[in-house]
């Protein structure tokens, strides 16, 4: 990071770090977690992460390919100055037609999936959480998998309004946001798997001041084009420091102090029904089966 002025440093590494912490609770994660059917499958697909974030900076250096092709510059500026438009125009303009046409549905794949995945997890969240413990709490298997399918159906549709008919600033504002309100999880979610000091109701105490804070400090940051949520840093000691990691320390210190509050004032905790056991389970295989013809009389009679 030697190219970054001294304040964009500590900026870029907080930027950096938020990021990879967040990347742990993103929905399409977690539910690719709950999915796996075996503890190795979760450390196999864990490692391969850092493999993923670094194909998705490949991609971002299409970015530096394009502003170095003049007629990518001059179409873009044709089309109203939308850089979204530039990494298309740059395959239109280095690739033959049908390679180009090939490249611009991988892109589209590449954002169909994850976004899939999204919807999935929160149509299971809202089913879960909300439809069978607040409306139907008897709800069959059936009845819940049928909400699902529609939640998630109606998330689609609702993102790709988004996409079609709202302003682009307003897109990134929501990924600006996504990614502070994302983290705030990660005391709960994440630091909650290697102890159970916190009290429960101070880490949604925790979580509800992170989250205000968050939020408010991304609506503050202006530019000389844009008046709300114009960056996703702010001043920590004398430092530009990412928003999410100052609302995460916030996050943790308000869950530590309550904790110890509650504690001292006798509010209960509840109960923690976890064993052991559930974080050591794995499946048993699939007994194999014998061969026809090839068992002894008492086999085929059990048969």
């Amino acid at each position: 990071m030697s190219w970054l002025l001294p304040a964009g440093e500590w900026a870029y590494a907080s930027l950096a770090l938020g990021s990879a912490l967040a990347l742990f609770v993103y929905p399409h994660a977690v539910t690719g977690v709950y999915a796996a059917k075996r503890r190795d499958v979760i450390r196999k697909q864990a490692a391969m992460l850092p493999a993923y974030t670094l194909v998705l900076g490949l991609i971002a250096l299409f970015g530096y390919l394009a502003r170095a092709v003049p007629a990518v510059n001059a179409d873009v500026a044709a089309n109203g100055n939308n850089p979204q438009l530039s990494v298309p125009l740059l395959f239109a303009h280095m690739f033959p037609s049908w390679f180009a046409g090939v490249a611009d549905a991988a892109i589209v794949i590449g954002a169909l999936v994850p976004a899939a995945v999204m919807s999935i997890a929160a149509a299971n969240l809202f089913t879960r959480t909300i439809y069978k413990e607040l409306i139907r709490p008897y709800a069959s298997a059936a009845e819940e998998t049928r909400v699902a399918k529609i939640a998630s159906l109606v998330m689609k549709v609702g993102a790709l309004g988004f996409a079609l008919e709202l302003n682009k600033t307003f897109s990134i504002n929501l990924q600006l946001l996504g990614g502070i309100w994302v983290l705030q999880t990660f005391p709960a979610v994440v630091i909650g798997l290697y102890t159970r000091w916190f009290h429960r109701y101070a880490l949604c105490l925790g979580w509800a001041v992170a989250m205000a804070y968050g939020t408010i400090m991304a609506y503050r940051t202006t530019s000389s084009v844009q008046s709300h949520f114009a960056s996703s840093s702010t001043a920590l000691f004398g430092h530009i420091t990412y928003i999410a990691i100052v609302a995460l320390i916030l996050n943790v210190a308000v869950s530590a102090v309550f904790t110890v509050i509650f504690r001292l004032i006798g509010i209960q905790d509840g109960y923690d029904e976890t064993k052991p056991s559930d974080y050591t389970a794995d499946p048993e295989p699939a007994p194999a089966r014998a061969k026809a013809g090839t068992g002894s009389k008492d086999s085929l009679a059990a048969r």
